[in-house]
């Protein structure tokens, strides 16, 4: 896996096996690494935070549970993510759009309809224009089938290299590279003929869709879901991400500008209490 994971094998390993040896302080100190990267991971993949949420807590006992399997082949993290990975393409939950099978081209008839002829301008207007585009780019993901959206998320929205991806997937860098070759072209067919964030000249602005968004229930204003989202201590807020996106301005900048949420922590202290309790056996 290259040289930048011998960089940091002494340092994980002596986590591991402290964590293997019982060390509370330990189980903390990797749950803290973990929890927030595969809760982003675990959102991307299942649409809604709280299915994210619950997601995150089984992918999390699933790691403790085999980290004695762990042979610093890979960072701990990017073992985890393959531990995750699995467990999400293999989700027999749907999300709605899966459920219906819904397509790029069967959601960009939907932006259409309805999308008004000018900026929203009502109360809270720039928060409401944030949650819906922060919701549209979480929706044309499901659009995608798993195995690609898996693909766009590892190497387009968290950056990985082929190399990393591919060990992540299980499968040869190649065969990821031509994934996730699909998918970028996927997304990117829809977004340059769709989204005025990529296009000037493209029919949808998230503005203009606050007023439908609001009228369908999918945008609750008392409540945004990802607008208000709790982020990661140091991680950039949604501010700091439409700015970052706004510099780069092309298709995968859209689909990455979203904040560095944050798990939510009652069910990851959930699992603190369970490994307290004597019921779990960890690591057997």
């Amino acid at each position: 896996m290259g040289t930048e994971y011998n960089l940091v094998a002494d340092e994980e390993k002596a986590m591991v096996a402290r964590v293997i040896d019982g060390d509370r302080d330990a189980v903390d100190q990797l749950v803290r690494l973990l929890r927030d990267p595969l809760y982003r991971l675990a959102l991307r993949m299942v649409w809604r935070p709280t299915e994210a949420e619950d997601a995150t807590q089984e992918i999390l006992m699933r790691v403790l549970g085999h980290l004695h399997s762990w042979r610093a082949e890979a960072k701990v993290l990017t073992w985890a993510y393959r531990i995750g990975v699995h467990y999400l393409l293999n989700l027999k939950r749907q999300t709605p759009q899966e459920a219906v099978q819904l397509s790029l081209e069967a959601y960009r008839d939907g932006l259409a309809d309805g999308l008004a002829d000018a900026d929203y301008r009502g109360p809270e207007a720039a928060l409401l224009t944030t949650e819906v585009r922060l919701t549209c780019s979480q929706a044309m993901l499901q659009c995608l089938v798993r195995d690609e959206r898996i693909a766009f998320v590892l190497g387009e929205v968290f950056e990985l290299s082929s190399v990393e991806a591919a060990w992540i997937l299980d499968i040869t860098p190649d065969a990821y590279r031509k994934r996730l070759q699909r998918a970028k072209k996927r997304l990117g067919d829809f977004l340059n003929a769709t989204c005025g964030l990529v296009d000037p000249t493209a029919l949808c602005r998230c503005s203009r869709r606050v007023g439908k968004a609001l009228a369908l229930g999918r945008v609750d204003p008392r409540t945004p879901v990802y607008a208000r989202h709790a982020v990661s201590a140091g991680g950039r807020t949604a501010a700091a991400a439409e700015q970052q996106m706004i510099r780069l301005h092309d298709a995968a900048s859209v689909l990455r500008a979203h904040p560095d949420y944050a798990a939510p922590r009652a069910k990851l202290e959930a699992i603190a209490g369970l490994l307290g309790s004597g019921r779990f056996s960890l690591l057997d």
